[in-house]
């Protein structure tokens, strides 16, 4: 009889595997590759060139659409003069377009095709200093075997801040470093070189959040692009509901991760374990993203409408990012509660040091921009 129920949970465990690895879905990928800023007075123009890859061998996908809503961050609509996009296709089997309107492109199996997307604005000099970031949002068509849906997209265009204002009081021995928001267009080793004061020592410690390293590496999701299955919304309902996978799109996204079975099996022994006491054996055997994942309004604007995932290879990012800059590094998850988690650092001998210096959290959480923190060991002693 057991034997007999074993083997259909098994069955029916495979066969949501199943169900799931094939799901209907796009495989088109969309990443900006690089821009260029040109300021004259208060007119100001981004030139953005943004890449769209299939990395099927055998499927062809149909782009029908292509749509850019930019979004001017730190400031009132009624302090912006105008604001006009241009989108220009590159498509490289294909003539130049002549008029704004975009025509179906059939995008084939291991090709890419460009996109280049102009946003030009003038504002009010007085709002000038209060821009953080130009997002841009965007939505574009998919149409293929999976049948027809929209995707969305979206990417900060960066706001420099001034280095020199920055570094002129950092004389603590814990420096929380403010810097620009931070997105997919940014390189997370020149970023810690960019803003790390230069008077750092060899012994210093270098921490970034890993929400935003995550976030350069381009590893967040716009909600909208999530659908949830009954597996997910069933499964949700047994979380806090301060938890990031207590909502069925965020428990989805754990489940794409990890897989259907993995996150069931999961669910069962942790509330079996819960049932006697034992605590937190979900997340031990789901594994590591799902303590990582941060579920919208979770992450500073504009990333409160993603879900972000964790930070890939962040040993790697430490101990490359430890030996060009000669200085220690950390990837760091901390909140307000005290509770400080090391994901990774070039030097395990600095642990204790790093948990003792982030307990009272002071990069915060909340929109302070300053996913950096210095920590001097000569002055902490």
């Amino acid at each position: 009889m057991l034997l007999n129920f074993l083997f259909l949970i098994i069955i029916i465990l495979l066969f949501i595997e199943i169900n799931h690895y094939f799901r209907q879905y796009s495989p088109l990928v969309l990443k900006p590759k690089e821009f260029k800023k040109i300021i004259e007075n208060s007119n100001h123009k981004y030139i953005i060139l943004v890449e769209i890859k299939n990395p099927k061998k055998r499927m062809e996908v149909m782009i029908p659409s292509f749509n850019v809503n930019p979004h001017l961050i730190g400031i009132s609509t009624n302090e912006i003069k105008k604001i006009n996009t241009k989108i220009k296709p590159l498509h490289p089997d294909a003539e130049e377009q002549k008029n704004d309107y975009w025509s179906a492109y059939i995008l084939k199996a291991k090709r890419s095709t460009f996109v280049e997307i102009e946003i030009e604005y003038e504002i009010k000099n007085t709002a000038i200093n209060n821009i953080k970031c130009l997002w841009l949002d965007i939505e574009w068509g998919n149409y293929g075997p999976f049948g027809s849906f929209k995707s969305f997209d979206g990417f900060v265009l960066p706001n420099f801040l001034d280095i020199s204002e920055i570094h002129s009081s950092n004389t603590n021995s814990i420096v929380p470093i403010k810097t620009h928001i931070l997105g997919s267009l940014d390189d997370p080793i020149g970023i810690l070189k960019s803003y790390m004061p230069p008077n750092c020592l060899p012994t210093d410690i270098l921490t970034i959040g890993e929400s935003p390293l995550a976030i350069m590496q381009g590893r967040y999701i716009d909600y909208r692009n999530i659908k949830a299955n009954l597996i997910s919304r069933f499964i949700c309902k047994g979380f806090h509901p301060t938890s990031s996978l207590a909502t069925a799109s965020g428990m989805q996204t754990l489940i794409n991760i990890s897989g259907p079975s993995r996150v069931i099996i999961s669910w069962l022994i942790g509330g079996i374990f819960k049932f006697f006491g034992v605590r937190g054996m979900f997340y031990r055997i789901a594994g590591q993203q799902a303590r990582l994942i941060d579920d919208i309004t979770g992450t500073t604007p504009p990333y409160d409408k993603s879900i972000v995932l964790g930070p890939q290879d962040a040993q790697t990012f430490c101990i490359k990012a430890a030996k060009y800059l000669n200085i220690n590094v950390a990837v760091v998850d901390v909140n307000d509660l005290g509770r400080v988690k090391i994901l990774s650092t070039n030097n395990d001998n600095n642990t204790e040091i790093i948990k003792r210096a982030l307990t009272s959290n002071p990069a915060g959480n909340a929109n302070q921009q300053t996913p950096l923190v210095l920590i001097r060991l000569n002055e902490l002693g």
